[in-house]
């Protein structure tokens, strides 16, 4: 694939945490690898895994494997980070995929748009054969396309990643949206793309099935947001 002059150094980290994906980790790679951005390198961070995963990552030589126990996806995102080259950082859940598309539209915006820190897109819910919505999950997202918040949509510098911080994996299943409220507490800057760029499987065994776990996560990314901003307002009074 040529690539235009001006993307020659703009290279574009992927960052794909996971853990026992044997079944959709090749359709997550084959997405990433469609993309018709260059250049970028793909980071697999395998969380421990005991099935097939470090196969199927191993078959595609681009790939940069890395292995470590399991510790959660929070963690695994964070060794990804840290392995990583790129000005850009993007990442991709093993079990979700993108629009061939997704890179180029999101670093044509920032590019365009120097002041935003981050771009996320929509997202289009994939329901996997023979799977049912997980409780609590409106229906209207099963039926309509919906902004995502969620790392798999994320395309972010570096530079914002260093700001913000790393996620936190003391929130187990809720350090992506621990994420996005640490960045809107300081003020970043970001745009949500109209576009469709990510599909979002849900298959019977994503942590959206793990309800209460999350509420508890939830609740306490909350009252750090809460604790944050007080903090804060107390600052600017003195």
């Amino acid at each position: 694939m040529t690539v235009p002059a001006e993307y020659e150094k703009r290279l574009v980290s992927v960052i794909i945490p996971v853990y026992n994906g044997e079944s959709f980790l090749a359709r997550a790679l084959r997405s990433a690898f469609e993309q018709d951005y260059r250049p970028l390198e793909v980071i697999v961070v395998d969380d421990g895994s005991t099935d097939a995963t470090a196969r199927i990552a191993r078959d595609w030589p681009e790939v940069r494997y890395f292995y470590q126990s399991n510790q959660g996806h929070g963690t695994a995102k964070n060794t990804g980070i840290e392995k990583s080259r790129g000005e850009f950082l993007a990442f991709l859940d093993a079990d979700d995929w993108w629009t061939p598309n997704k890179l180029r539209l999101q670093i044509d915006f920032l590019d365009a748009h120097p002041q935003v820190g981050y771009v996320i897109s929509h997202m289009r819910i994939i329901l996997e054969s023979g799977t049912e919505a997980p409780h609590g999950l409106r229906v209207e997202l099963l039926q309509q396309d919906s902004p995502a918040f969620l790392p798999s949509a994320l395309l972010v510098r570096r530079t914002i990643m260093a700001t913000v911080g790393m996620f936190d994996p003391t929130f187990k299943h809720g350090n992506d949206s621990d994420w996005f409220f640490r960045s809107q507490d300081m003020g970043i800057s970001r745009m949500i793309l109209p576009d469709v760029l990510l599909y979002r499987s849900i298959h019977g065994k994503n942590e959206s099935y793990q309800i209460e776990a999350m509420r508890n996560d939830m609740f306490r990314l909350i009252r750090a947001s809460i604790r944050r901003k007080r903090v804060k307002s107390d600052s600017q009074r003195l």
